[in-house]
């Protein structure tokens, strides 16, 4: 295994918010995950993770605040939403808002109307293009900073993160916001994880995302919708917590979705964040875990392949919520936020000691996409 430098970013997080199953405040949030209760439910068209129906109507509202954003995506109403939430945001702030697959839902409706008619809205482009997460945030809250959207898969919130950094770094902006928004759940790309064979198949099963349960017979992931955003500055007085380190990687595929069996690029990427650390301090890892048989193993194995016998504790969201693709990274670092703020260790639900106390001062965070591009974030309280 080749030298991998650090890539030390000190960036400080001012605030966090977020949208999904789990509700929307953080009291709200870290309550649900003090329960052994997941969220993922029956679909028409499979096992979901879906908004609850508060924040549903909640998006409804601002959809009818405007008539511009009637047109709107609900990945973009999401990450409007949680942008309205963030607190003390400069008018130059930057905007890095990324998503796996962008305006999913809209885009098959306007397809649909198109298949049946051979015609489509006037509106269809603007409306389906993925820039419309960050445009229509920037608007929104009246900013006139740098503002782009990208998608680099599930890895996509985790590189915004790292975008974040380096517009920080080099000056070019005083403030950041950085994240995803993902809505997957329509028939289409529900169909799509279904026909890859990777996807859970009972909704009524005790837990249907079976994401680190090494005793499962067949693939789990479940899919989920949310968005998670962060607010950025550099050396401020005030902060939760900082990104200390980033990582990343890429590896040679066989195909689109494939990921080694030693999960090369997520060593990489582990490698690269933590490098000039004494691995006996990081605490944690939130794992990206998808759910999958050879996910789920490749990462412990590259984990191992780092730590050895001292192994950090390892936990993942994605059995509670789901996987949300291009947000699942964001969602992931708030979870590590809410544990390293209550110092309390979310474990497994089938493990024995579910909820117990710990000291979590540097949690590393994981994610990796499609494409073999996996993305560390490294935690510092």
């Amino acid at each position: 295994m080749p030298k991998f430098f650090a890539v030390r970013v000190d960036i400080d997080i001012l605030d966090w918010t977020s949208v999904s199953p789990l509700g929307s405040s953080k009291e709200e949030i870290w309550a649900a995950y003090l329960s052994k209760e997941h969220r993922i439910s029956a679909l028409e068209s499979g096992p979901g993770a879906a908004l609850t129906q508060w924040e549903s109507d909640v998006l409804e509202h601002i959809a009818a605040e405007n008539n511009k954003y009637r047109s709107l995506d609900r990945s973009v109403l999401m990450a409007i939403k949680a942008a309205r939430d963030l607190f003390n945001v400069d008018s130059g702030c930057g905007i890095n808002i990324g998503s796996s697959r962008g305006a999913t839902s809209l885009f098959e409706e306007h397809f649909d109307e198109f298949i049946k008619t051979g015609k489509t809205s006037p509106l269809a482009s603007p409306s389906t293009t993925l820039g419309n997460l960050s445009s229509w945030v920037a608007q929104d809250l009246t900013t006139n900073g740098f503002t782009m959207s990208h998608s680099i898969t599930c890895s996509t919130a985790l590189h915004s993160i790292a975008n974040a950094a380096a517009w920080l770094n080099a000056g070019f902006s005083t403030q950041f916001i950085a994240g995803g928004s993902e809505a997957p759940l329509t028939p289409f790309t529900l169909a799509q994880m279904q026909s890859m064979r990777i996807y859970a198949e009972n909704a009524t099963d005790e837990y249907p995302c079976k994401s680190l349960d090494l005793d499962k017979v067949r693939n789990s992931m479940v899919l989920g919708e949310g968005c998670g955003l962060f607010l950025f500055e550099k050396n401020s007085p005030v902060k939760i917590a900082s990104v200390a380190a980033i990582g990343f990687a890429t590896e040679p595929i066989t195909h689109g979705s494939s990921i080694s069996d030693n999960g090369e690029s997520l060593e990489k990427a582990m490698r690269m964040a933590l490098d000039g650390y004494d691995l006996q301090e990081i605490d944690a890892i939130v794992m990206h875990a998808p759910g999958t048989i050879k996910g789920d193993q490749a990462e412990l194995y590259a984990i191992g392949n780092i730590f050895g016998e001292n192994e950090p504790l390892i936990t993942s969201n994605k059995w509670k919520i789901g996987h949300t693709l291009g947000a699942s990274g964001a969602l992931s670092m708030e979870f590590a936020l809410l544990m390293m703020t209550c110092d309390t260790f979310i474990d497994l639900p089938w493990n024995d000691e579910f909820v117990r106390p710990a000291k979590l001062n540097k949690v590393l965070v994981n994610a990796v996409g499609f494409g073999g591009n996996a993305v560390s974030v490294l935690l510092e309280k």
